[in-house]
């Protein structure tokens, strides 16, 4: 099971999980994951200024950056264009075009989350059976990827860091809404673009069957790994049912029957989706972000093409809410059953050293 702490670390900020506009400063107050990295365009409502990552002006361009060039949107099965929507959405992800500092780490986030000062990291593969690597990238090369000046961040920085040091959490949220903004909507789209590439790429490196899966459930796997970053490595039981086969996964997996009865080959029956699912159903993440989880979950139904409210339904009725303890009210209640004993006690004892006094009298 994932500690949800552990939800705040990856390439995007708790990680699952950050909704803004109206709701973002819900989302700071409560210290939800802020859980992207992405891409800009020209215009944020038309698809065709989002299918193309614009060239970085760095000749020098790092791996990390020219492979995110290199990305086609025929590479994957699914609009690469919904999947932005869907990320940018204030349900899913926040909205923020100044930096901000992220609820439980302070580190400096802008747009949908973007993880402005991440440096680059190893993710070594497990699984010798898939050739795919992962690529995570520093945020800076992630921020050339999308076409801007390096310079342009180095200022970004140094003004949140400015504001760091002299304000409070009360007086970001205070402020947050009001402050200039640092970057332009379509700045903050292509962003969500490049995080959702980088998260496109990574899901081949966790899945190695990701070719054989159908729209929708590439889509899922793409927003699993937006929103969690690399902590996805620990959900065992899940990559080890979608990685069929022995493996060290499947060896890592808590249950015995994720390394003994796996198909050799992917499986698309229902039976076999609805035990994938139910190996997310159980996470704290599912748990946690329930509405965005049922979202998710749903799109690895074989059959949520044909009806996407149905499948949503399906894991809707499994999934219950997280139940609440409301620890204060029953420890009222046990004091005031305790007070109520002790009177009680009192009045007993009280009668029973009269009834002593008047028949020593006698």
């Amino acid at each position: 099971m994932l500690n949800p702490s552990l939800l705040k670390q990856g390439y995007v900020a708790v990680i699952i999980l950050k909704p803004f506009a109206a709701a973002a400063a819900l989302t700071f107050a409560l210290g939800l994951p802020a859980l992207s990295q992405s891409v800009p365009g020209a215009d944020a409502t038309s698809p065709a200024s989002l299918s193309a990552a614009p060239a970085a002006p760095d000749t020098a361009a790092s791996p990390s950056v020219r492979m995110i060039g290199d990305f086609k949107d025929s590479d994957v099965k699914f609009d690469v264009n919904e999947l932005v929507d869907i990320l940018r959405d204030h349900r899913h992800e926040g909205w923020v075009l100044t930096a901000y500092p992220d609820p439980k780490t302070g580190q400096p986030l802008i747009g949908a989350g973007f993880s402005l000062d991440l440096p680059a990291r190893e993710h070594p593969q497990p699984d010798p059976m898939n050739p795919h690597p992962f690529l995570e990238p520093s945020s800076a090369d992630l921020w050339q990827a999308a076409g801007f000046d390096p310079a342009r961040l180095d200022d970004i920085l140094n003004v949140f860091h400015e504001r760091k040091r002299e304000w409070s959490k009360r007086t970001w949220r205070r402020h947050l809404f009001s402050l200039p903004p640092q970057i332009s909507d379509d700045e903050a789209m292509q962003l969500v673009r490049v995080g959702a590439i980088q998260a496109i790429y990574n899901a081949r490196a966790y899945c190695r069957d990701f070719d054989q899966l159908t729209g929708p459930q590439q889509m899922a796997m793409a927003q699993l790994v937006y929103q969690m970053g690399v902590n996805l490595e620990h959900f065992n039981a899940f990559l080890a049912m979608i990685n069929p086969g022995l493996g060290p996964r499947a060896a890592a997996a808590d249950s015995p029957m994720y390394s003994e009865d796996l198909p050799s080959t992917l499986d698309q029956t229902p039976e076999y989706w609805q035990s994938v699912q139910k190996s997310l159903m159980g996470s704290q993440w599912a748990h946690l972000y329930r509405t965005r989880a049922i979202s998710v979950i749903a799109m690895l139904d074989p059959a949520y093409r044909d009806d996407p409210s149905a499948a949503e339904q399906r894991v809707g009725a499994v999934l219950r809410p997280a139940v609440a303890h409301r620890r204060g009210r029953h420890k009222v209640a046990t004091r005031q059953v305790a007070a109520t004993r002790h009177r009680g006690h009192s009045r007993k004892a009280g009668r029973t050293s009269a009834r002593a006094r008047s028949r020593k009298r006698a």
